[in-house]
């Protein structure tokens, strides 16, 4: 087929390893729904006051699409702290550590995209907050 749609209601979320007390992070994985060959596709949903880990791709450009809160994004080496609101963007550069963070009191939802699209899992690093 030559192109695909897939809509919020069929998106299967699921729930982040997280520790007890900790707000979670949901994700819906959508490369294999949608059909993308050459890209990695997912939408996160952050719980109020929930962070993701610390991490580098090796080979993997991403950028993330904020389309509700504000994303706090602190990337690099030491970490710098970037927000940024709904409808901004941020693209993160191969190499390049981050660890995206919901500072805020409301769920955030991000669409997060990387190309090429690694089989292996990034590098985890120390955490940034």
């Amino acid at each position: 087929m030559s192109f695909h749609v897939v809509h919020p209601d069929q998106f299967a979320w699921i729930t982040r390893e997280h520790a007890p007390g900790e707000p979670a992070r949901h994700v819906a994985e959508l490369s294999e729904q949608a059909g993308f060959t050459h890209t990695r596709g997912n939408v996160w949903r952050y719980e109020a006051g929930a962070k993701g880990r610390r991490h580098r791709h090796p080979t993997q450009e991403e950028t993330f699409v904020v389309l509700a809160g504000t994303l706090s994004m602190y990337v690099g080496d030491p970490p710098e702290r970037h927000d940024i609101p709904a409808g901004g963007i941020i693209n993160i550069a191969p190499g390049t550590a981050l660890q995206s963070v919901n500072h805020g009191a409301q769920e955030l939802t991000v669409y997060a995209y990387g190309t090429p699209p690694e089989d292996a899992h990034a590098e985890l690093l120390d955490p940034a907050v």
